[in-house]
C-alpha cells in the first residue's frame, strides 16, 4: 500500500528519542582550531558550521573542510536544513580569492566547495562556483576540489559553466524520495533533479558525480530503492546515505532512526546496483570521507 503524503504533519510534532549510536565525542586537537581561527579571520561561513554537520571535528582535524559561499542566507526554506532562510544582499565578487588563499593558508588536502541557494542571481551563483575552483587550482594545484551545488533552477547554461572548471567531483543532492520533495525540499523538483545530474555526464562523461539521500523522514525501502535506481540510470558514480538529524524544533521532525545495520544493508544495495563509492552510515554527511572519493579512487 501506498504510503500517505505526510504535508499534513506539523514541524513542531514530537520524534523519537535519538539511540546511543548517533553520540558524537568530541575532539578539538591542534588542526581543528587553527581551521575555525582561520575562517573567524577570513570571514568565510562553513557548512560545517552553518548546518551543525556533527562531522566538524574529524573533518576538520584531517584538514578537509566544506567552505559555504555566496553568503549565508538562503532563498529557499526547506524542511530538514539549519541554515539562515531570507533575503541574500549582494555578492562577494572577490569571495574566490578569499577562499582559495584560506586553503591556502589552512593546508586542505581536500575541499568541498558549496552554498546558500540564491535563486535571486540569473546563474544561481555559478561564476562565483567557477571562480573558486579556477583561484584554488593557482594558489593550491595539489588540493582537489569537489563541489556541491543547489539545482540552479534548471539553468543549463550556469551548469555548464562549473562543468567547463571541471572540479574532481561534482555533487548535487537528491536528499529526498519523490513522494516527500513538497514538504522536505519546497521549489525543488525531483525530475529536475535527475536531469541535473544527468546534464553534468553529459557535458563531460569523465566528470565524477556525486548525490546523497537523507533518510529517517518517512520514506520506505522501496521508495530508497527507487532513488538509487534513478540515480545510477542518470550515471551517478558516488553515493552518500545518511540519518536525518532534526537541528531544532522548526524543523520536520524525526520519523525513523535507521540502525547501522540497516544503513550497511543500503550500502550493499547500493554498490550491487553498480555505484563505485558508497557512505552509508547515521552520521554520513555529503562532504563525509570526501576526500577518498577523488577520481583515481572511484
Amino acid at each position: 500500500m501506498e504510503p500517505l503524503p505526510m504535508a499534513h504533519k506539523s514541524r513542531t510534532a514530537p520524534g523519537p528519542k535519538p539511540p546511543p549510536w548517533l553520540k558524537v565525542r568530541l575532539k578539538t586537537g591542534e588542526n581543528y582550531l587553527a581551521i575555525k581561527d582561520l575562517m573567524r579571520l577570513q570571514t568565510l561561513h562553513t557548512v560545517c558550521e552553518e548546518a551543525m554537520c556533527p562531522n566538524i571535528y574529524e573533518c576538520w582535524e584531517a584538514r578537509t573542510a566544506t567552505f559555504l559561499i555566496l553568503g549565508d542566507v538562503c532563498t529557499r526554506n526547506c524542511g530538514f536544513c539549519a541554515i539562515t532562510t531570507g533575503r541574500p544582499t549582494g555578492l562577494d565578487l572577490l569571495e574566490p580569492k578569499r577562499v582559495a588563499q584560506s586553503v591556502k593558508n589552512m593546508g586542505l588536502k581536500h575541499v568541498v566547495i558549496t552554498s546558500v541557494t540564491r535563486d535571486d542571481l540569473p546563474d544561481g551563483g555559478a561564476q562565483i562556483f567557477s571562480g573558486c575552483i579556477e583561484e584554488i587550482r593557482k594558489e593550491v594545484p595539489g588540493c582537489s576540489v569537489e563541489v556541491l551545488t543547489p539545482d540552479l533552477m534548471g539553468n543549463w547554461e550556469a551548469l555548464s559553466t562549473i562543468v567547463k572548471a571541471r572540479p574532481d567531483i561534482f555533487n548535487h543532492n537528491t536528499e529526498s524520495v519523490p513522494r516527500m520533495y513538497s514538504w522536505v525540499r519546497p521549489k525543488a523538483r525531483y525530475e529536475r533533479t535527475m536531469e541535473f545530474l544527468r546534464r553534468i555526464k553529459q557535458q563531460d562523461p569523465t566528470m565524477v558525480t556525486k548525490s546523497g539521500i537523507m533518510v529517517g523522514l518517512g520514506e520506505t525501502r522501496e521508495e530508497i530503492h527507487r532513488v538509487l535506481c534513478d540515480m545510477r540510470e542518470n550515471m551517478v558514480d558516488v553515493l552518500t546515505v545518511g540519518q536525518y538529524l532534526r537541528p531544532d524544533q522548526q524543523h520536520l521532525p524525526v520519523e525513523k532512526y535507521y540502525t547501522p545495520e540497516e544503513f550497511r544493508e543500503i550500502q550493499m544495495e547500493a554498490l550491487q546496483l553498480g555505484f563505485r563509492h558508497v557512505e552509508s552510515g547515521p552520521l554520513v554527511r555529503s562532504s563525509y570521507h570526501a576526500a577518498s572519493q577523488i577520481p583515481q579512487e572511484v
